[in-house]
């Protein structure tokens, strides 16, 4: 998603005659674009730009500019702006279709050599902002395409920041989104990522008979050669129709991203998920019936608070049992403003490292065994990358990375067919046939 919202802002930016550079001492416009679903994230933007004092130092004229999830947060952009009043400007994400208009009056505050003061900060969490669908988009990712379906969420997730900062769950029009996937295909992008914090109560809000399995079986019927992803899915919402959609089209990835987060049902009931784990894996065993190849992969929290030895034992059990192609693994970090940073039974940052640390091997050792599985077998791969040299990479249907050797440089955007040869941990490394 924050790479779909900065493609919009270098689209912004763009139409001001701004180009990018890869130099950061040759910039004259710094722009960072936050998040704050975890404090790793917070930590790392505020060192990142601490690191452009000397640059303001050195060019008075440089525009910093800071926008994103972080800037929503009360507080957050005042805060900010104390520790670091070199900052130009501060947008928060519901006014990103300002840039334009605000950025051109940091200029002239600079030419009328005036200090920005109170509207340096531009950030509302506003209740109901509407799609842009006006917006220019200067896209970075080539062949893969990203495409917002949905903004903002509805689930209160206890430990979760996103509804406070991003606002309530809006459906974009299926008319826009079909209209955006048709021009991608028409300018020779590969693959479609539909992209919601929660894709599968799309429609919820749009009164009408949409739904996101509608969407995306209209979605990826166009008479190109490409294919089509999602994420996020919440278990909650998983419908049937959805599952038998991805079963019967070709076009539609054989990847689900689904978020279990915890393996005790007592530790869901706190986080508010509203599903049991018998429901996750109920939902496992018909996906897998249903789709076969199918890769699932997931989202694991450890040291939530109240989550005992025993819980976090639960969850190393479901993880055995599911046998996830891969996860993404990390410790519970309080966000201020969500329900879970009040509770009690807070884990100490010594519990919540030995049980990642136990969880990443145990994965690791799940995902290394799936590898293997691959080994003398063919997969068409979308190759979208260069490593290095004559290193290149791309994907599999159901979304496993591959890596492989090619001579020819524009082979970059191409589907090919690659046998897999070895594998290293969980990567996957082929040659082409």
């Amino acid at each position: 998603m924050n790479i779909s919202d900065s493609e919009t802002i270098a689209g912004y930016l763009a139409t001001m005659n701004y180009e990018r550079t890869n130099i950061v001492e040759e910039a004259d416009f710094i722009f960072f674009h936050t998040c704050c679903v975890r404090d790793s994230a917070e930590n790392k933007i505020i060192g990142r730009i601490g690191e452009t004092i000397r640059l303001k130092e050195k060019n008075k004229d440089l525009i910093i500019v800071v926008s994103g999830c972080m800037m929503q947060q009360p507080g957050a952009a005042e805060l900010l702006l104390n520790k670091f009043p070199h900052i130009d400007l501060m947008i928060g994400t519901s006014n990103l279709n300002s840039i334009q208009y605000l950025v051109e009056q940091v200029i002239i505050n600079k030419l009328n050599n005036l200090k920005y003061q109170k509207a340096q900060i531009k950030c509302f969490n506003e209740s109901n902002s509407n799609f842009d669908e006006d917006a220019p988009i200067l896209r970075s990712s080539w062949p893969n395409s990203w495409v917002s379906i949905t903004k903002g969420c509805n689930n209160f997730c206890t430990y979760c920041i996103v509804p406070y900062v991003r606002g309530p769950e809006i459906s974009r029009h299926p008319e826009n989104i079909l209209n955006e996937v048709h021009n991608l295909l028409k300018n020779n992008y590969k693959e479609i990522t539909l992209l919601g914090q929660n894709v599968n109560s799309y429609g919820n809000d749009l009164k009408s008979e949409w739904t996101f399995a509608k969407l995306i079986e209209i979605a990826s019927n166009f008479e190109y050669n490409y294919r089509v992803r999602f994420m996020t899915s919440h278990p909650k919402d998983l419908s049937q129709e959805l599952i038998e959609t991805i079963a019967i089209n070709k076009r539609i990835s054989k990847h689900i991203h689904l978020p279990i987060q915890a393996g005790s049902d007592k530790v869901l009931n706190l986080m508010n998920r509203k599903y049991s784990v018998e429901k996750y894996i109920k939902l496992i065993n018909n996906i897998r019936n249903l789709i076969p190849g199918v890769s699932i992969t997931t989202d694991i929290m450890v040291g939530f608070p109240g989550e005992t030895e025993e819980d976090f034992l639960e969850t190393m059990n479901i993880v055995k049992q599911v046998q996830f192609h891969n996860a993404y693994m990390f410790i519970y970090s309080p966000r201020k403003g969500t329900p879970a940073a009040k509770m009690p039974n807070q884990i100490s940052s010594l519990e919540k490292k030995d049980r990642i640390s136990r969880l990443i091997k145990l994965q690791n050792k799940i995902s290394c065994e799936i590898s293997k599985e691959y080994l003398n077998s063919t997969y068409e791969v979308l190759v979208d990358n260069i490593i290095s040299d004559d290193i290149y990479c791309g994907r599999t249907d159901n979304g496993r990375l591959v890596k492989f050797k090619a001579q020819d440089s524009n082979i970059i955007g191409s589907f090919v067919n690659i046998k897999i040869k070895y594998n290293k941990g969980s990567s996957l490394w082929g040659e082409i046939i």
